[in-house]
């Protein structure tokens, strides 16, 4: 090999190190910790205290508000995007602190997509749903006045929008 072969090659190989990948998303969890996401394999991982983790199956939620879903370790995909399934935060909106009457957000959210008599509960997004439910029923649970709408309530509401991800059950009956 020549040198100008040997010079050829070093800076092709300088410039694969130094050249730029897609990047990563990341964000902030409540309650601590990074998260991450590779944009190739949609992986998710946590660190928190310098140590780094797969982030765990199930909904996450984000200091700004909004909630990260990862199933089977990925994170679930928004459509045709290269960020992260993520509900956005709430805004300050006319849902906030309105009495519930009926079915809370949430509870409507995972009628719809694990069916009402739990026909599709082996489908991903129930499970994500039922979280859902969970962090909304533990604010109620937690508020002053456990009959008006939280800050999941609103999270439910905009997923309920996502027909994408929180697909309508469709079991045979």
């Amino acid at each position: 090999m020549n040198n100008l072969s040997r010079v050829l090659l070093s800076v092709t190989l300088v410039l694969s190190v130094c050249a730029p990948a897609a990047a990563d998303w990341s964000s902030t969890m409540q309650g601590g910790g990074a998260v991450t996401v590779n944009p190739d394999t949609r992986r998710a991982t946590v660190t928190k205290d310098g140590v780094s983790s797969q982030l765990w199956d199930g909904v996450h939620r984000m200091e700004d508000g909004s909630v990260l879903i990862v199933n089977h370790g990925e994170v679930v995909p928004g459509e045709a995007t290269d960020i992260p399934r993520q509900l956005p935060p709430p805004e300050a909106n006319d849902w906030e602190d309105v009495k519930i009457v009926g079915y809370s957000p949430c509870e409507q959210l995972v009628h719809r997509v694990c069916g009402l008599q739990n026909q599709c509960a082996t489908a991903e997004a129930c499970n994500s749903s039922r979280q859902l439910l969970t962090m909304e029923q533990g604010e109620r649970t937690r508020a002053d006045d456990g009959s008006r709408m939280t800050h999941t309530s609103g999270q439910c509401l905009k997923a309920k929008d996502d027909y994408t991800y929180f697909a309508a059950c469709r079991a045979e009956k």
